[in-house]
């Protein structure tokens, strides 16, 4: 049974293209975030040790899966471009390509993980249990990279041609299946099985994302993008890979500098101990629930800018930033106050520990006071990768989270004193001053590719 068919961006009423996209794209990211919320709750139920163990775990998984949203967003764009200019032949040569390049990205991936995860765990932890936690997890989770890789990859297809909601389907079925194989695989039943104990929450993980990945390669060769496609479509072209891997490699290496940027943090954070550490995955995980509308937005901003570049029609394109900016900046002001107010009732949730409490409490405030400016970058980022200029997502990450973190937590540290107020305030930096660079490099290239960004829109 077809899907039914694409959705023709270049026309029609934005707003309801927004919708379209962005409320099923933001109810998807709701429960994958609220899944990592499940894994860090079971991993409380068992000791602080390994919810800072999984807080490491998965900050450095998301190495790997940070190329799965690479691969989605260049998917997203050239899909998207060939179905703006009313190329269906393209559009299926990508997509075949897509799917060849994405399983083979997962095993080469799964050889690096081996290696590097050991190095990376001992370089943002201390010796003792949690680093033994963080070690377990991130190497049974090796198996999961497929299941992340692939799904993203028929993600990016689908939401070329305007679908977002398959992929909430799958992960609204995958949040309900890691609610009960957690506890299950955690705990066993009693008096049958007792259960693999901590190595339960990455199991589950394998289980549930290779149920998504099954389902999103159904969804995807069954869409209209896919009609006609062949065989001969999934054997490698250079030519093709050559390109994907060009639009990928920016946005999954400016995903891998954030990521850098989480060590940095955790480096800084590690001398004040493990609460500290949890302390920060879990409000990582709070400021990831707020800001996943956002995220749905700008996700929406990519396939409509895509299709509207690719036809031309460079006012419709102006027009839907704005449109994105206001819908960003006016949930913002409704978010923001929630957020402060109640982040202590938020972190009572995940901990008792008065310490983890403490300093969840301090990071949660100073987050509401950014989180805007998150929102405004997160649109820019999805302009540059429609426009199928991802190089600059990379400088701008390169400078905000490579070295503006970096440098400044240090600094602050240096010379204040060591307080983890100087750490939120060093973040808080980068942030401010990489929201700038990102203001004048899209006013750069919009000049260049669409006759200027805040020209006046008919």
């Amino acid at each position: 049974m077809k899907l039914a068919g694409q959705i023709d961006l270049t026309k029609g009423n934005l707003s309801q293209h927004f919708q379209r996209l962005a409320i099923p794209a933001a109810i998807g990211m709701v429960f994958n975030t609220l899944y990592n919320m499940v894994d860090m709750y079971f991993a409380g139920r068992l000791a602080t040790t390994s919810q800072a163990g999984i807080s490491i775990g998965f900050s450095l998984f998301f190495i790997y899966i940070a190329f799965g949203f690479g691969l989605s967003s260049a998917i997203s764009a050239l899909v998207g471009g060939a179905l703006g200019a009313k190329n269906q032949r393209a559009a299926r040569r990508v997509i075949g390509q897509a799917l060849l390049f994405g399983i083979l990205l997962s095993l080469m991936l799964m050889g690096v993980g081996l290696l590097l995860n050991p190095i990376l765990v001992e370089v943002v932890s201390e010796p003792g249990p949690y680093r033994e936690a963080a070690n377990r997890y991130t190497f049974v989770l090796l198996l999961a990279i497929p299941g992340f890789i692939v799904a993203y990859a028929c993600n990016g297809a689908l939401q070329a041609q305007g679908d977002s909601i398959s992929l909430t389907r799958a992960l609204i079925v995958a949040f309900f299946a890691n609610i009960a194989l957690n506890p299950l695989l955690i705990y066993g039943i009693p008096g049958v099985w007792s259960g693999v104990g901590f190595d339960g929450l990455a199991v589950s993980t394998i289980f549930s994302q290779s149920g998504v990945m099954i389902f999103m390669v159904s969804r995807l060769l069954k869409s209209d993008a896919a009609n006609g496609i062949r065989r001969a479509h999934f054997v490698a072209r250079f030519s093709t890979l050559w390109t994907l891997a060009v639009q990928m490699l920016p946005s999954s290496f400016s995903l891998q500098v954030m990521i850098f940027a989480g060590i940095v943090v955790q480096y800084a954070l590690k001398s004040f101990g493990e609460h500290a550490i949890a302390a920060y995955g879990v409000g990582m995980r709070i400021e990831q629930l707020v800001l996943l509308p956002i995220l749905g937005v700008a996700s929406s901003l990519l396939p409509i800018v895509a299709q509207n570049f690719g036809a031309h029609d460079f006012d419709r394109v102006r027009a839907a930033v704005v449109f994105s900016i206001k819908i960003a900046l006016t949930f913002m002001a409704v978010a923001c106050p929630i957020l402060w107010l109640g982040a202590e009732l938020a972190f009572s949730f995940f901990s008792q520990d008065p310490n983890v409490i403490h300093v969840g409490v301090s990071y949660l405030h100073f987050d509401a006071v950014l989180l805007p400016i998150y929102a405004l970058l997160f649109i820019i980022n999805a302009l540059l990768q429609a426009l199928q200029r991802p190089i600059w997502v990379l400088w701008i990450s390169i400078y905000r989270q490579g070295f503006g973190v970096a440098f400044f937590v240090w600094l602050y540290l240096k010379l204040f004193g060591w307080d983890i107020w100087y750490v939120w305030y060093g973040v808080g930096t980068s942030v401010v001053s990489g929201l700038v660079l990102s203001v004048l490099i899209a006013m750069y290239v919009a000049k260049r590719e669409i006759n200027g960004l805040w020209r006046a829109i008919k």
